[in-house]
């Protein structure tokens, strides 16, 4: 998959985009990620690509210009690029919009910065814009290293275990069950002897009961669409009787 990320700072993404499993999967092939510098398409001699808002107001926009110009470059070379924008203004971006764009060929993906984008960047080229949730951070690039590592775990081969990103937290619908590993005991604390019995069909039972049990705690808001057995909406009222 290809990724393309417009950005006034680059050097950001230095270390999350350069390690561990991103590494791994782009020099496997599988994934092509390109940082472009949106002041290299600035042309006044001081590369300035923020202007003050027409009408007043606090802050700095970022000019239409330079985007149109890194945009329509990138454009050439990746014809069939879904366009992304990062602001608080779009579309939460969750584990079912990962795997949605997972689907793409090609992702450019615009970081915003201040107070936002000219917004002749939405209309002329932006397909799509995404929200990491009810928070503002000081530019998109911390939300465009999030959006690719979790798009990238939905791309063919870059986890190591092809189920991981199906068990994982909100793959189900549910939050993820705890995991345990050697050693068996640690300061008193032993692991669950389900997990130790061999019996497979109990160990899935337990994790999906305790699944279950942790969504309930933390984010009941996701049981609404969860997809539960009998069995699991009768664990679902004991948990909940016992947390009144």
């Amino acid at each position: 998959m290809k990724f393309d990320i417009l950005t006034l700072f680059p050097a950001m993404f230095e270390g999350p985009l350069t390690e561990s499993i991103i590494r791994r999967a782009t020099d496997k092939g599988l994934l092509d990620i390109r940082l472009h510098q949106l002041r290299d398409y600035a042309t006044d001699r001081h590369k300035v690509v923020d202007d003050a808002p027409y009408g007043g107001g606090d802050g700095m926009v970022m000019k239409v210009e330079p985007l149109a110009a890194c945009i329509e470059a990138v454009k050439a070379d990746r014809p069939k690029a879904r366009i992304i924008l990062t602001t608080p203004r779009g579309r939460l971006f969750d584990d079912a919009a990962a795997r949605e764009l997972a689907g793409e060929e090609e992702l450019v993906i615009i970081c915003g910065r201040y107070e936002g984008v000219d917004e002749r960047v939405r209309e002329l080229f932006v397909d799509d814009e995404f929200s990491i949730g009810d928070v503002v951070l000081t530019g998109g690039e911390l939300a465009a290293m999030m959006m690719v590592d979790a798009i990238a775990r939905f791309i063919p081969g870059v986890l190591g275990s092809p189920g991981s990103a199906e068990t994982d937290s909100f793959g189900n619908g549910l939050l993820e069950y705890p995991h345990y590993t050697r050693p068996a005991e640690f300061r008193g604390l032993a692991v669950p002897g389900v997990l130790l019995s061999g019996n497979h069909a109990e160990v899935a039972r337990w994790r999906r009961r305790k699944a279950i049990e942790k969504t309930l705690q933390v984010r009941p808001d996701l049981l609404r669409q969860a997809d539960l057995t009998d069995e699991e909406r009768r664990w679902l009222a004991e948990f909940e009787a016992c947390s009144r």
